[in-house]
């Protein structure tokens, strides 16, 4: 599965293309793909990270690779009031670094968005990117196998993405479903136009296999001669002419040898929603003022970085059960026969996407938006956070979210020991009110940048999260759940020690120490006309005031949806890929 050269025969690269696309993740795989579908276009494709190996194709350790050198490892800067029981109460934020990018490390969550939150993007002045706009480029890439929901006319089975339901499912995701349906969330195809309802994980997988950007768009296409994929390339600065304000080629690190590459068309920056800002400011496009207390030349001010939005979630909120044998345990399925069947048939608990089953998309009752928009995804988890092995285990998804040990051992230790099953809920905010940022920490462009994501400043945002906690109890509370004796584990925290448990200053407390990000970071170079203030690119994701340069990435998603950004970073490459041939 190695990807080294795409060009065969060639030692190194050209040192001229019609397009370099800068990342290699869910929407650069996607553009470079399709601008080369034409064999007199020549594009470069630049990844600071490797290429996949075949034991990243395994759902179930998604967890893991998120702390190995398949992830950037960034980490938040400290901020009062958050992170609490994170190390160094930061918290931590895995994005991909490999060819395909986080689609190689992610829970492989096939999530669209609602139609109102796309029509709202749009009627902001994003022509053209309205549901109806959109839609036609999530089907494009789609090809789903989904017991029945792929014959809808707003789903395709015939493109290249598989989208499929997970082969393996513990019977707590058929409860979730069920104690749903008692509370009146009809189960429903949540990527239809339907807004609101539950249903089974629909999940990037191919037989029980991880499918990566890079296996859909990339691997297939290596041998054209006029795509050269160089991993392990770090672009350090975009090259823009400062009188013409014209991009023209890119200089990049491979090997510790510095090269450039120059453009007959356009750069193409799809390095993710915290390395493309990061590139463009080092490149002199950003905050005027930020930029000259670094002292970068400034090419173009412009807002870069000024707007961060993020999807946290809240993994605490566990339930003991009375039976043993219903969830899933390391032990079980990390073994030698799981990896063998597996590997035969992608049919085992190893093709389940780091134990998530479910998704449930809810309006709680403190919402104030007047349309069926959720204000929280639940993610059914067919164990819960002390599945990981516990003190003979990896403990791989405590260590995935940096939870320090004293911390997991005071509120879970006593139940990680018991060996109890349990089942959890994850509680997304999907449209919080807090807004980040991000700036540089320096001009080295191998610095981490420094990340703000101002969680839970505004008070809405924490009472959507307890609003979401009591829903779940709701429904753990009906014959689904209680069959199996579903009881809430009594944590405890030692920042909270006055608050009574179940109390809402108790949920809060507990909220605010095991804060965690799903990565879904977007809007750092925010889309929007030429009249928004705010915006860094225009719908045709250009960027303002310079020629030859596109951000095709997640990071122009302006204002916040319901969608894992998996997906929609796809449809954006999608839909760039086509703006862009038709200026060729």
């Amino acid at each position: 599965l190695k990807l080294k050269t795409c060009l065969p025969g060639l030692k190194q690269a050209y040192t001229e293309y019609d397009y370099i696309v800068i990342g290699a993740g869910s929407a650069g795989s996607v553009v470079a793909s399709r601008l080369t579908e034409d064999n007199n276009v020549t594009v470069l494709l630049l990844e600071t990270g490797k290429p996949e190996m075949l034991v990243t194709d395994i759902p179930a350790l998604a967890p893991y690779f998120q702390s190995t050198e398949y992830s950037w490892q960034y980490y938040m800067e400290h901020e009062p009031g958050v992170c609490l029981g994170m190390k160094n109460e930061r918290c931590f934020w895995p994005r991909g670094k490999a060819v395909g990018g986080t689609s190689v490390i992610n829970y492989m969550i096939y999530t669209r968005g609602r139609p109102q939150e796309w029509d709202r993007i749009a009627a902001a002045g994003n022509y053209g990117w309205s549901y109806n706009d959109v839609l036609k480029y999530y089907k494009k890439s789609e090809r789903a196998s989904l017991g029945g929901y792929e014959k809808s006319p707003h789903r395709n089975e015939n493109g290249e993405v598989p989208i499929e339901f997970v082969p393996v499912r513990t019977k707590l995701v058929k409860a979730f479903l069920e104690a749903g349906e008692l509370l009146g969330h009809p189960t429903v195809d949540y990527n239809a136009p339907e807004t609101l309802g539950f249903g089974y994980l629909q999940s990037t997988l191919s037989r029980g296999h991880r499918q990566s950007a890079a296996k859909t768009f990339l691997h297939n296409k290596k041998y054209r001669r006029n795509l050269h994929i160089l991993p392990e390339s770090t672009a350090t600065k975009i090259l823009i002419d400062p009188g013409t304000k014209t991009a023209y080629g890119v200089e990049y690190v491979r090997n510790k040898v510095i090269y450039t590459a120059k453009v007959r068309r356009e750069v193409i920056l799809s390095a993710g929603p915290i390395a493309s800002p990061q590139l463009l400011m080092l490149s002199g496009v950003g905050p005027k003022d930020h930029l000259n207390s670094l002292g970068i030349p400034v090419i173009q001010d412009l807002p870069v970085g000024q707007t961060l939005y993020d999807h946290i979630c809240f993994p605490g909120l566990i339930f003991e059960l009375n039976r043993t044998g219903l969830t899933f345990h390391e032990h079980e399925v990390l073994n030698i026969p799981t990896i063998v069947q597996w590997l035969k048939n992608g049919d085992n608990s190893l093709s389940s996407p780091g134990g998530v089953e479910g998704i449930g998309y809810i309006k709680t009752p403190v919402s104030s938006d007047p349309e069926p928009v959720p204000d929280i995804e639940l993610i059914s988890i067919g164990g819960s956070i002390v599945s990981d092995g516990g003190q003979e285990g990896s403990k791989a998804i405590r260590k995935g979210m940096r939870i320090k040990d004293s911390i997991f051992d005071e509120a879970f230790g006593k139940l990680d020991r018991s060996g109890k099953d349990t089942w959890s809920a994850f509680p997304m905010l999907l449209h919080p009110k807090s807004v980040g940022r991000l700036e540089l920490r320096d001009n080295n462009p191998f610095s981490h940048p420094k990340m703000y994501g101002n969680y839970l400043t505004h008070a809405s945002d924490t009472a959507t999260f307890i609003a979401a906690i009591r829903h779940v109890q709701e429904l753990t509370a009906t014959p689904p759940f209680q069959k199996y004796g579903a009881k809430l584990h009594q944590a405890k925290y030692s920042a909270c020690p006055n608050a009574d448990f179940n109390s809402d200053e108790y949920w809060e407390c507990a909220i605010r120490t095991l804060t965690a990000t799903l990565h879904h970071q977007i809007a750092t170079c925010r889309m929007g006309p030429v009249s928004d203030p705010q915006a860094v690119v225009d719908p045709e994701l250009r960027v303002h005031g310079i020629k030859q340069l596109r951000v095709v990435d997640t990071s122009v998603i302006p204002s916040t949806t319901s969608a894992h950004t998996h997906a929609p970073g796809m449809m954006i490459g999608e839909k760039a890929a086509d703006m862009i041939k038709s200026a060729q």
